[in-house]
């Protein structure tokens, strides 16, 4: 297959490209490398074609689709605390970038799209574990962006029969995620302390719980939403089904470098999200996606990264 992955150069949209070079296809990364980086693509770079272009530039992904038979679109502005600065440029990238995708896919005549959407529509609707049927409630801009962009696939998917696909992806970690970026996931923040000896802050009181989820089950979960018949047009969630407060995460991080990792507690941040956890069975059945790699799993494998690439 002939791929474009828009956000290609960032954490997870590298680590699909990755993939999908291993398996064979021919990827176009395209990223306007504003929080993307070359070096996340350095060990297959001579395998992709990197694009370095803007998903707010509709006539540039019209000319970069050309040709393509599915489109991975990771392409976004994911901070939460940044939606809330800044309301207007995360729905001009998020939304307005997503539904540049789409018509492009239309145009072009690409076949599936696959979305990276968000446990942010969700919000503080209180029932867990989250199900798609749910009715979504967003707490901050990234998440209202999120949630509309998925509108947005399912009647390009009925008007248009662009075949279109949401993942909502819940705490995605794991190589590539800088901690230094504004973009960051809290595991990698805290990895990176952790080793550097320097405690981590939890805001809030550190009950608050995630579904933290390896990034390698969440590029297993892209690869069948672009090839499964009947995907077209649905919702799915991405995690591991499995909650983790931060207190836990804090006391595993713990065991696995060898030092005590005491946070340190200060004020919850507005947007943030009290609980939350997947329920993934409508992707085990419908897309045949299982988990391969747990939480404690994928942590010692990037506390083992980091080990390897930076100390």
């Amino acid at each position: 297959m002939r791929i474009l992955v828009t956000g290609g150069a960032g954490f997870i949209g590298s680590h699909i490209a990755e993939r999908c070079v291993r398996e064979g296809h021919e990827v176009r990364v395209y990223d306007n490398l504003s929080s993307g980086r070359r070096e996340n693509l350095a060990t297959f770079a001579d395998r992709v074609e990197l694009v370095e272009a803007d998903v707010r530039d509709a006539p540039q992904l019209d000319y970069y689709a050309a040709g393509c038979d599915v489109i991975f679109h990771e392409a976004a502005v994911v901070s939460v605390p940044y939606s809330i600065e800044h309301p207007q440029e995360t729905h001009d990238v998020n939304l307005q970038g997503t539904i540049n995708v789409l018509e492009a896919a239309r145009r072009q005549k690409v076949k599936r799209v696959v979305f990276a959407c968000s446990a942010a529509v969700y919000g503080e609707e209180p029932t867990l574990p989250k199900v798609e049927t749910m009715a979504a409630e967003p707490i901050s801009p990234y998440g209202i962006e999120k949630i509309a962009g998925e509108h947005y696939l399912h009647v390009w998917n009925r008007l248009y029969g662009v075949e279109a696909v949401s993942l909502r992806y819940f705490n995605v970690f794991g190589p590539r995620q800088d901690p230094r970026s504004a973009y960051s996931g809290v595991i990698s923040i805290f990895v990176d302390r952790a080793l550097r000896g320097v405690a981590p802050t939890i805001f809030g009181d550190g009950t608050q719980s995630r579904d933290f989820v390896y990034v390698a089950n969440v590029v297993d979960a892209n690869l069948r939403a672009a090839t499964t018949p009947g995907a077209a047009g649905r919702a799915y969630n991405v995690g591991c089904g499995q909650k983790t407060t931060l207190r836990e995460l804090a006391a595993m991080l713990g065991r696995i470098v060898g030092k005590d990792v005491s946070p340190i507690y200060a004020e919850a941040r507005a947007g943030d999200i009290k609980e939350s956890v997947a329920d993934i069975s409508r992707a085990r059945a419908e897309l045949g996606y299982a988990p391969a790699v747990g939480v404690e799993e994928g942590l010692r494998a990037l506390v083992d990264h980091v080990r390897r690439t930076t100390m």
